[in-house]
């Protein structure tokens, strides 16, 4: 059998054995974790192969990507943003955001989806939970199934990463194929603006329901809601600009933020305690420890490299090999930079490069990565989606399939327009 085969088959069994133990109410970290060893098992990775991938990835990327310091920050993450949530809720600022975003964005649609879009220019690990408990109380207070919320958060919060230019992959494409930024960015935006469009119409149009609003707030004036607003991003601001503006990890500038918050509002000492105990979740860090390891056990066993071998022994047609190439790594791996690190490289004897750039297959490309992060079980966001929102991970998938496979059509529709 084809190592690339026998390590898409093992995948497939990893995959299967966490999809039934989380829907048997196994805790969805838990399962993750146990997900990862069975692939190590069916793969044939021992503790010692994980030991040495460890070690040359510690001597052979930044301190900051390794996975150690990943796990470390990425916990601290998703605990500190629980902290802020319960803080936003101890000191009222949740309870005083709904009526405010509706104000400011002038609809109760536009406010779930502009919350996780803003917040996915900020491009760290787990980013997706700066938004999720924003997105959790405005859906709540307006009555907005939790499945809907988690999908909404999870699907805008991905609209921005083939353009945004914070994101590693944006400019190591454009360095690789030798095109103008702003070309090629031209062109991406075919998949941020059919996902928009596909990603409104499924999810804020068709099927969407909501409470009746409500007339507790009517009496604000503007200048109080905005202040309200203000309250309640001040902290998720702050964090994003540490971040950007002098590169403070997420984690710390979270924290910074939450302590500055809990100050600000004159939160008594002896509640701190509480608020702080109130998030600590820690089948959050088994699911980080899983999806690290995972990803640990394809880079122990090279199954990517055998997997884009195998595919390409196949003599597949070119749009299809440009899509399903990266598709299918962004769904084994569930992460971006990575994904098109391994597979843009295989897939430029098909684009090009500088004059001769085919610019139509490289957005099929990107959308292929796209499309296979939005629909993977593995990928981080969703199952922090699932684990936050306390929603199967089913429901979010069905959810986001129709405007993922909306993003994928154009795609092929702009490789076959032309370059």
């Amino acid at each position: 059998m084809h190592p690339g085969l026998y390590a898409l088959l093992c995948v497939a069994v990893a995959l299967a054995t966490f999809t039934v133990l989380h829907q048997r109410r196994m805790k969805i970290g838990l399962a993750m974790l146990l997900s990862a060893v069975c692939l190590a098992w069916l793969l044939g990775v021992s503790p010692r192969e994980w030991w040495g991938t460890l070690q040359q990835e510690l001597h052979n990327q930044p301190v900051r990507e390794t996975m150690p310091v990943l796990f470390v920050t990425l916990t601290g993450l998703v605990l500190l943003v629980n902290v802020l949530g319960a803080a936003m809720q101890e000191t009222g600022v949740s309870a005083r955001l709904a009526a405010a975003l509706q104000h400011v964005f002038g609809s109760r649609r536009a406010a779930l989806a502009t919350i996780p879009f803003i917040m996915g220019m900020l491009p760290t690990p787990g980013g997706i939970m700066l938004s999720a408990p924003m997105v959790r109380d405005l859906g709540d207070h307006t009555g907005v199934d939790r499945a809907r919320q988690a999908s909404i958060n999870f699907f805008f919060r991905h609209q921005l990463e083939t353009v945004w230019p914070l994101f590693p992959s944006v400019p190591l494409i454009q360095a690789m194929l030798q095109v103008a930024p702003g070309r090629m960015l031209a062109h991406n935006l075919v998949i941020t603006l059919s996902g928009l469009a596909a990603g409104s119409l499924c999810l804020l149009v068709w099927g969407f329901r909501v409470a009746p609003a409500s007339a507790t707030d009517a009496g604000l004036r503007s200048r109080e809601h905005v202040a309200n607003l203000l309250h309640a991003l001040w902290p998720i601001a702050l964090t994003a600009g540490l971040y950007v503006a002098l590169g403070v990890p997420a984690a710390l500038g979270i924290l910074a933020a939450t302590l500055g918050f809990l100050l600000l509002h004159r939160v008594p000492m002896g509640q701190w305690r509480r608020v702080f105990a109130a998030a600590m979740e820690w089948d959050f860090a088994l699911l980080i420890l899983g999806a690290l390891l995972y990803k640990l056990d394809l880079d122990a066993a090279h199954a990517v490299s055998d997997i884009a071998a195998f595919l390409k022994a196949m003599q597949v047609p070119v749009p299809i090999m440009v899509f399903s190439l990266p598709f299918l790594v962004g769904y084994v791996t569930g992460v971006t930079m990575p994904t098109v690190a391994m597979t843009f490289p295989l897939l430029k004897v098909y684009m090009g490069e500088g004059a001769t750039v085919h610019l139509g297959y490289e957005v099929l490309g990107f959308a292929g990565v796209i499309c296979g992060l939005l629909v993977t079980p593995v990928h981080l966001c969703l199952a922090l989606s699932a684990s936050y929102f306390e929603v199967s991970l089913g429901r979010i998938l069905r959810q986001v399939l129709l405007p993922t496979v909306a993003v994928a059509a154009a795609a092929f529709a702009m490789a076959w327009w032309g370059r």
